[in-house]
């Protein structure tokens, strides 16, 4: 089983930015943990990183064309304005959770609005790194009943 972690603008910052909300732990952390994670329950994770909306788009068409499963995507602040990011999900129809990792619900008005929620199967929200475990976990559950119901 093979997914892609996509994370938005900024991510790379973790650690450096705005630590009160995000922690201290830094991006290779996070990388590390769900790598651990992953190689713990059977899944293969791939990672990309961009502060650049096209790029994104780019890393969730290609998912499509190199037979990722699935993907986890963090679009960060790219969540409330990109209609492209979304539109890109909704194109390669590949089973998608969005996780964000610090609780958006509870924060400013503008970040109340998903543009991809809808475009994915669950939302984790506010769980730190853990969020991302988690996001891979229903994933995986989800390719999983796939599988069983066809049969492979």
């Amino acid at each position: 089983m093979r997914i892609l972690v996509i994370n938005g603008p900024n991510l790379n910052l973790l650690g450096i930015r705005e630590p009160d909300i995000y922690g201290k732990e830094d991006y290779n952390s996070l990388l590390r943990q769900i790598a651990d994670h992953a190689g713990e329950i059977g899944v293969d994770a791939q990672f990309f990183q961009s502060n650049h909306e096209g790029a994104i788009v780019d890393a969730i068409q290609n998912a499509y064309f190199d037979a990722v499963d699935g993907i986890v995507i963090n679009p960060a602040a790219y969540t409330h304005t990109s209609v492209a990011i979304a539109d890109a999900l909704k194109a390669v129809a590949l089973p998608a959770v969005e996780v964000h990792i610090s609780q958006v619900e509870k924060r400013e008005a503008f970040r109340q609005t998903s543009y991809v929620r809808d475009c994915v199967l669950a939302t984790v929200s506010g769980q730190g790194f853990a969020g991302y475990l988690q996001a891979i976990d229903i994933l995986k559950a989800h390719l999983e009943e796939k599988a069983h119901e066809s049969g492979i």
